[in-house]
This record gives structure tokens, C-alpha cells and sequence, in this order.
């Protein structure tokens, strides 16, 4: 059987619903899904011609989910900061004139002079 992306992300969503069914947050399932899937690509490589996805990037993607919080997990290893700190950095970036030292209607009184 030769994967697709299509086929790995349904395997992933079942191992998803699995775990959501459980009262507490867990990612077992996902994790063993992801594990699965990278032991497979080092035995049988074949299996994914149609698929461009390397062991080292699921070993990240194992990483990512075994952790506490794979979201702040997945930020900090792409961006070096929690998702917290990324969306706060982004609305900084997108509005200039929000600063945490000065009071907005200082900056606008500047830029109007």
C-alpha cells in the first residue's frame, strides 16, 4: 500500500478523535500514530514515493506532540518563542502604535507634528 498525504492525515484525524474521546487531554494515540508512520518510512521507504516527508520531520512532529504543549512546542522550535510570545510580538509588528513605555496619544501627537 503506498501512502498519500491524504491517507497519513487520515490516519492522523482518527488518532485524534481517540484521543479527544478520552476525559482527559491526551496524545498518546497521535504520538503512536506519528511513531508508526516514521518506523514504516525507515523500513519500507517505497511506501512513501508520494509523500515528501523525511524521518526528521517526524521525529520533530514526535517531539512537538510528546511535550506539554505542542503548540508552544512546534513555536519554539520554529520561531524560538512560545505562541504567546509570537502573537504578541505580531500585533507589535502590525501596530506601530501600541507601545508598552508610551501612551498611545503621545505617538499620534508626534507623528501629526
Amino acid at each position: 500500500m503506498f501512502y498519500t498525504k491524504e491517507l497519513l492525515f487520515s490516519e492522523f484525524k482518527d488518532a485524534e478523535k481517540k484521543d479527544e474521546s478520552s476525559k482527559k487531554e491526551s496524545y498518546t494515540n497521535r504520538i503512536q500514530c506519528l511513531k508508526d508512520i516514521k518506523d514504516l518510512l525507515v523500513k519500507s521507504p517505497k511506501y512513501f514515493s508520494q509523500v515528501s516527508i523525511t524521518e526528521q520531520q517526524l521525529q520533530n512532529l514526535i517531539d512537538d506532540w510528546s511535550s506539554p504543549n505542542p503548540r508552544d512546542a512546534t513555536y519554539m522550535r520554529v520561531f524560538g518563542m512560545t505562541y504567546d510570545q509570537k502573537k504578541k510580538q505580531e500585533e507589535l509588528e502590525f501596530d506601530p502604535w501600541e507601545s508598552e513605555t508610551e501612551p498611545k496619544e503621545k505617538k499620534v501627537t508626534d507623528v501629526l507634528n
